[in-house]
């Protein structure tokens, strides 16, 4: 009795055609990949943001320490976690203030690292695109 199968050759050939097509395929989806890991320092420098407000709504002013404004940044890849971002507070005054996240990561490996920060205004910036 003979069974119809696939031969390793069959395959191979499958595989490397695979290969291939998602070889023309990652150049165009790196953009896309970049985009979507930004999403966590918007959201995080939102949370940011937030825990400034209330800060300064407490005690008028805004606050140079994250654990003093109740926020605990997420682990990063780099320590074990699934975070991009590491994140600062790099100034704060009685009116202004200023957060920072900066990626860990190179997402498209052309050694830029992508950063964003967000002041009393609210809107995240990209100041450095990756």
């Amino acid at each position: 009795m003979k069974l119809k199968a696939y031969n390793l050759q069959e395959v191979l050939v499958v595989l490397v055609i695979i290969g291939i097509l998602l070889l023309l395929a990652l150049p165009n989806l790196m953009p896309l990949i970049s985009k979507a890991k930004s999403t966590e320092a918007q959201l995080q420098l939102g949370h940011i943001y937030n825990s400034q407000m209330t800060y300064r709504y407490m005690y008028s002013k805004y606050s140079m320490d994250l654990s003093e404004i109740d926020f605990e940044a997420p682990k990063t890849v780099e320590e074990g976690g699934r975070a991009n971002y590491k994140y600062e507070i790099t100034s704060a005054t009685n009116n202004s203030f200023k957060a920072r996240a900066e990626a860990v990561t190179d997402f498209d490996g052309d050694g830029i690292l992508n950063v964003w920060e967000i002041d009393e205004n609210g809107a995240p910036k990209q100041i450095i695109k990756d």
